[in-house]
């Protein structure tokens, strides 16, 4: 039931998490993927300009978990440990970081599609982490530019991020 639930609304993530939640979260393959990407070229984090490092990199949710409940790649990014949680379960300010999100977002779509390496991660974390294929469809496609990728992003992300601000 909760299969069929999930495919007729894929605009709600995560529904079996809502009843139940996980035991364990598990983003090991996401920072493994953030990892490579920052050695790539330097990252920095959305919510203090802290640039990133391998050993300090920590994965956040820009809903948090606890308004969503799911872990998926497009409400994911990078960010430092102690920023990560500071944060806690406080929703950041959109008109603020959500530019700052998107183009965080923007450069890791951009080395899916120029390095291999990078694709076959990306592959590797949107089995798990990516559970809806309109979504994939609209975000991570080959060959868009980035205004229409932050909009797409923005049309997937806002209206769950509205959400959880009127909860």
């Amino acid at each position: 039931m909760i299969i069929y639930l999930q495919r007729k609304n894929p605009s709600v993530p995560g529904i079996a998490d809502k009843l139940y939640p996980p035991q364990e979260r598990k983003l090991e393959k996401v920072k493994k993927y953030w990892k490579l990407l920052l050695s790539l070229k330097p990252i920095y984090d959305i919510y203090g300009h802290e640039l990133l490092t391998s050993q300090d990199i920590s994965i956040d949710h820009f809903v948090p978990w606890s308004y969503v409940a799911h872990d998926e790649l497009w409400n994911l990014h990078p960010t430092t440990k102690s920023i990560n949680s500071s944060k806690s379960n406080r929703l950041p300010d959109w008109e603020i970081y959500f530019p700052q999100l998107a183009q965080v977002e923007y450069f890791s779509y951009e080395m899916i599609w120029k390095y291999n390496k990078v694709h076959k991660e990306f592959e590797k974390c949107a089995r798990e982490h990516l559970n809806n294929d309109d979504v994939r469809r609209r975000i991570y496609r080959e060959g868009i530019e980035y205004p229409e990728f932050a909009g797409e992003l923005e049309n997937v992300l806002h209206p769950v991020y509205q959400s959880a601000k009127n909860c």
